[in-house]
């Protein structure tokens, strides 16, 4: 994920664009690191060669596929995406702590509690958005979602390594819509709610 040698500015970019791809999808991020490695086009820091192994990128690869039909079926995705909260943000803030083996304790700490909120920020964005279009009687706008935060995932893992402060502005700017959407989305939910509790207590009084 980040080169052995390189700026702690640039070390914090990238840590930000690649948290946030682990929140939305993080076995097509690991996967993609591994293979960026692999390709020469990304140095891993010792802390992180474990997975440039062919093991880890075939396992990954593995899980992607499985998610990438999982991810697509209403209402199981919302489950799937649930138990996911125990995966994508601990292996999101993992990866930050190996890639800053080389910085401070105390710097090391700080920039995995930074991967960790991204990755939670994006996983709980997704999970919102998905629990508002779930309802719809049409499959068609889960299956764009999910196709979209998979390309996004793999995109941004592969634009931080060639353009990191360009892909964390991105990954900010999304982390901001992500808190908007969340917002509105519990807010919505809220208002279904209240109105389906109201329809059930006037149901349940004129019984």
């Amino acid at each position: 994920m980040i080169a052995v040698k390189i700026p702690s500015n640039e070390l914090l970019a990238i840590l930000t664009a690649t948290s946030f791809a682990a929140g939305l999808n993080v076995y097509a991020t690991v996967a993609t690191l591994g293979l960026l490695a692999h390709a020469g086009v990304l140095a891993l820091p010792p802390a992180l060669h474990l997975l440039a192994s062919w093991y880890v990128i075939a396992c990954s690869a593995a899980l992607f596929v499985v998610e990438f039909f999982a991810d697509k079926i209403p209402v199981f995705d919302l489950l799937w995406n649930a138990l996911h909260t125990f995966v994508r943000i601990p292996i999101a803030a993992l990866l930050a702590y190996g890639a800053t083996a080389q910085l401070s304790a105390g710097s090391q700490l700080l920039a995995t509690l930074l991967g960790g909120m991204i990755a939670l920020v994006a996983h709980s964005g997704k999970t919102a958005v998905r629990a508002a279009v779930t309802p719809s009687p049409e499959a068609f706008s889960n299956i764009a979602l999910s196709l979209g935060e998979d390309a996004l995932a793999v995109f941004l893992t592969w634009f931080a390594t060639s353009h990191p402060y360009w892909a964390a502005t991105m990954a900010l700017a999304l982390v901001l819509l992500f808190v908007v959407l969340m917002r509105l989305v519990v807010r919505a939910l809220r208002i279904v709610w209240r109105r389906t509790r109201k329809q059930f207590d006037l149901i349940t009084n004129a019984v």
